[in-house]
């Protein structure tokens, strides 16, 4: 009994003791706040003078960077900026050339008619001048310590960010999309920043005024301040020149004081909650000893009985007391809640089968209905298993549908779909034996095995015969004249180290017949 006592005692100076700590925690970090106020002023101005710095070089340009910044907004995911280039001077030259070719002389003082360029003089001085700002934003991130700089330009969807100037670099893959290596820079990051959690970042760019106050993150670069200046040109808002600087560590002089004050104010408590554990101790903890020995007795013995010696033993009407009246309750009630369990076992079930319905529409694609690329590459997974284990014979089938972006152009989206869900129709047709997966807009894999393995060369026949005489009906709507390509590439043990080797085949292959059929895809 004793040790139980004590035991309980201690409890309940640990949880006096943790909450005394919390609170000599949180006036010691009121106090050490006051004290760095001085030191976050001053990181404020230091941003501050180096978002006025970059705001001046961006100003002096005038329309050349307007031009940029709407060519980026309509193009940046067509263009190709190197990844590691290091100089903009080579990208500079290279639109000179090609201004002097098209024999267009851009005169200091008279207005810069960019819309006047050919599509490929544009493009080059958007390389250009792109290449000029991120190293001018990269340099200046250098000069002055910071781990970030970046340039922001909100869509027409609000709370949408775009980061045109990215002082991080991130490497795109052939198909456009984030990668962890490329030759080619990914342009036009862009994010979904909501007001409550970005207040600075948009009161900085509704008011187009600077805020006296930092944005704070917790990101990959760390504890940060980011500070946002509005880049105003010819009385035309265009964006947000975004500087962020790490939190700096704790003063050591400020902190020694606050750890003094609080170590003062924790002797004082201590003593106090000394005496009140005595008191705690006399006045409640014996009725809860008295409830816990009812409790292990009703554990060992499950006896319902136990409930009226606990109501007998209850004195007084305090919170202990009541506690002891609901765990007399309790335990009438506990043999109706082991009935129910039963009931809540059988519900669980079904959530289970719900549960897994849910996964199988995880993996199907919304407008087709056949596999999406999650189930593409668990299917992947498993045949590198195979691989491995030296028992792996299939093909593996790449088809892509010719011509979408003219019938998205000339007749909307909606037919484009439609020929895609068409497309999809005849390869589930054909290879009626082997999944089928979307893997991109216009783009679809087969996994060819076991019957449809056998017989690939005739397959591959109907679907040429097939797609030639869908895209030559003349009773056909134009966009119901579907052309695709279809490219197969058979595993082979003796080249092939992986499935992507064999999917990389299959895709050459693919393009080798747009090429026979004339139907390159536009990039």
């Amino acid at each position: 009994m004793q040790n139980r006592r004590c035991g309980l005692l201690f409890k309940f100076s640990v949880i006096f003791g943790f909450f005394t700590f919390i609170s000599l925690i949180l006036s010691g970090v009121m106090n050490y706040a006051n004290q760095m106020k001085a030191y976050k002023r001053q990181c404020l101005e230091n941003v501050r003078n180096i978002g006025d710095y970059l705001e001046k070089m961006i100003q002096a340009s005038k329309e050349e960077f307007i031009a940029y910044q709407k060519y980026f907004m309509e193009h940046s995911s067509e263009a190709k900026v190197p990844f590691n280039f290091t100089e903009y001077h080579t990208a500079q030259r290279k639109y000179e050339k090609m201004l002097a070719e098209a024999d267009i002389t851009i005169e200091p003082g008279k207005p810069f008619d960019f819309d006047s360029f050919p599509e490929d003089v544009k493009m080059a001085y958007f390389i250009y001048v792109h290449e000029y700002w991120l190293l001018t934003f990269e340099n200046a991130r250098k000069s002055f310590n910071l781990p970030y700089t970046y340039y922001l330009v909100p869509k027409a969807d609000i709370y949408d960010m775009v980061y045109m100037i990215d002082g991080e670099r991130t490497p795109k893959d052939v198909f456009g999309n984030k990668a962890k290596k490329g030759c080619y820079l990914y342009l036009g990051d862009e994010y979904y920043d909501p007001y409550e959690k970005c207040k600075v970042q948009w009161d900085t760019w509704f008011t187009g005024e600077c805020q006296n106050d930092f944005q704070v993150w917790d990101n990959e670069w760390g504890h940060t301040y980011a500070y946002y200046t509005p880049l105003i040109i010819n009385d035309q808002k265009l964006g947000l020149i975004g500087t962020e600087v790490q939190v700096a560590d704790v003063n050591e002089t400020i902190l020694r004081n606050t750890l003094i004050q609080t170590i003062s104010i924790a002797l004082i408590l201590v003593v106090s909650i000394s005496l009140m554990l005595v008191f705690i101790n006399f006045r409640y903890i014996n009725k809860i000893v008295r409830l816990q020995k009812n409790l292990i007795a009703y554990s060992n013995e499950k006896n319902p009985d136990i409930a009226s010696k606990i109501e007998d033993e209850i004195q007084g009407n305090d919170e202990i007391s009541q506690l002891a009246r609901y765990f007399a309750e309790l335990i009438l009630k506990i043999e109706d809640y082991i009935r129910s369990l039963f009931d809540t076992s059988q519900k669980l079930k079904v959530t289970q089968e719900r549960a897994e319905k849910m996964d199988a529409l995880a993996n199907r694609d919304s407008l087709t209905g056949v596999r999406n690329k999650t189930a593409y590459d668990n299917e992947i997974r498993r045949l590198e298993w195979k691989v491995a284990e030296g028992k792996a014979d299939f093909a593996i089938a790449m088809i892509d549908l010719n011509f979408l972006k003219r019938i998205n152009d000339n007749f909307g989206h909606e037919h484009g779909n439609a020929a895609i869900k068409k497309l999809c129709s005849l390869v589930c047709q054909i290879f009626k034996h082997s999944p089928v997966f979307r893997i991109g807009g216009d783009e679809f894999v087969v996994i060819v095995e076991r019957e449809d393995y056998k017989n690939l060369n005739d397959l591959r026949l109907s679907f040429n015969i097939q797609i030639d005489v869908i895209s030559k009906n003349p009773d056909y709507e134009p966009w119901e004249r579907i052309s695709a390509a279809l490219g197969i590439a058979v595993f082979d043990r003796s080249i092939d180290s992986s499935v992507q080797n064999v999917f990389d085949r299959a895709d050459k292959a693919m393009y080798t017949r747009k090429k026979e059929m004339k139907a390159i895809r536009e990039i």
